[in-house]
């Protein structure tokens, strides 16, 4: 018998995330997904009336391609599958594996050949301009390790993270978004010696709430690219390209990292910092409220949403928040500012709007977490 938690989540995506209409055409690509829950999207997306298209993936296999991957190969995949990505209308990108580090020991210049070669022609430039998207990672035994959980306790908290009621979620993060949308300097308190400021002045500011991330809750904009004054600690691990890094460490002048450090694999952060111009200034700033992510675990998706977090992102600006800054990297960097983390304050034009990772302003309120619960 099917989990009818898969049928549930199925709806969202297809129905709240992707918004399906009849005739429209969705492109399913997953890694290493149970098939029911594959079926139960099918099943959920042909009851809109869309035609369901299916790509499946295996992460082993895709590593073991990429650990020699030529360039004309890269090309050529990028040629075909953007001609498929052209013909969809919608996009949903469920993402298993059982070891995160799966892509660990794929040469670093095979990572970058695949983002610059395959990744911005086939995703960052067709997928993400021109459909309907929504991405999610799977549960398995590997996240549950992760999370310091057991397999069975992972699963039901990740159903509840990503079944939450993004309705309600919705309403009360577009009073955020205006606050944002008003303000011009920002100020962030945090753990160490962070003490980081920036403006967002004229930068749109857009609420997610279920639309192209599961789970979701967040809301973000860019800062001015060269306002970025200051240091930030973060205080949350996190994995790029299967590389882990702890305790990042940046230092702003001008908008640009003017130093760097992890106390895991330092050299290598230089290095991705050094990937372009803009992998050393910042595309994306965004304050995470999802009332049930509440501690990291190495998954991007998940631990941008920790309630009373903030991330902030060496790299590429979105679109739809765009400070100009382009590159081939987008690497969002968490800090939590709850108590137990260290705690931490966010200041819109001086104003203290967020304490210890609850909102301290009327307005904001109903994004503390026993309101969106």
């Amino acid at each position: 018998m099917n989990d009818p938690r898969y049928e549930r989540l199925a709806d969202i995506l297809t129905r709240h995330s992707t918004r399906l209409e009849p005739g429209e055409n969705l492109l399913v690509e997953t890694w290493d997904i149970p098939e029911e829950m594959v079926i139960a999207l099918l099943e959920s997306a042909r009851g809109t009336g869309a035609h369901v298209h299916v790509l499946t993936n295996n992460s082993r296999i895709q590593r073991a391609q990429l650990c020699s991957v030529e360039d004309a190969a890269l090309e050529t995949m990028a040629e075909v599958d953007r001609f498929r990505m052209e013909r969809m209308d919608a996009y949903i990108g469920l993402r298993g594996s059982e070891n995160a580090s799966e892509m660990s020991d794929v040469p670093e210049d095979r990572m970058k050949a695949r983002g610059r070669l395959y990744m911005k022609p086939v995703h960052f430039e067709q997928r993400v301009k021109h459909t309907k998207w929504c991405v999610l990672r799977w549960p398995n035994a590997g996240m549950a390790q992760l999370a310091q959980m057991s397999t069975s306790a992972f699963t039901d908290f990740y159903f509840d993270v990503c079944t939450v009621d993004y309705g309600r979620m919705q309403a009360a993060a577009n009073a955020l978004a205006a606050r944002m949308d008003a303000t011009d300097r920002v100020r962030l308190v945090g753990p160490g010696d962070t003490d980081l400021r920036f403006s967002i002045k004229d930068i749109p500011s857009v609420p997610c709430c279920g639309s192209h991330n599961i789970p979701d809750g967040e809301c973000f904009t860019a800062p001015v690219r060269d306002s970025v004054e200051g240091v930030i600690q973060f205080n949350t691990p996190t994995l790029y390209n299967g590389v882990s890094f702890e305790n990042i460490r940046l230092v702003f002048k001008g908008g640009r990292i003017t130093e760097s450090w992890s106390a895991r694999n330092a050299d290598k952060l230089e290095s991705i910092l050094a990937t372009d111009e803009g992998a050393s200034h910042v595309g994306e700033f965004a304050i995470g409220f999802n009332p049930h992510v509440l501690h990291p675990m190495k998954d991007t998706l998940f631990d941008e949403k920790i309630a009373g977090s903030i991330h902030f992102t060496p790299g590429r600006a979105y679109e739809e928040a765009d400070n100009g800054n382009r590159s081939e990297i987008h690497w969002d960097n968490v800090m939590i500012q709850r108590p137990e983390y260290g705690g931490g304050e966010i200041h819109f034009d001086d104003e203290l709007v967020r304490k210890d990772g609850m909102f301290v302003v009327e307005d904001l309120v109903p994004l503390n977490p026993e309101n969106l619960k």
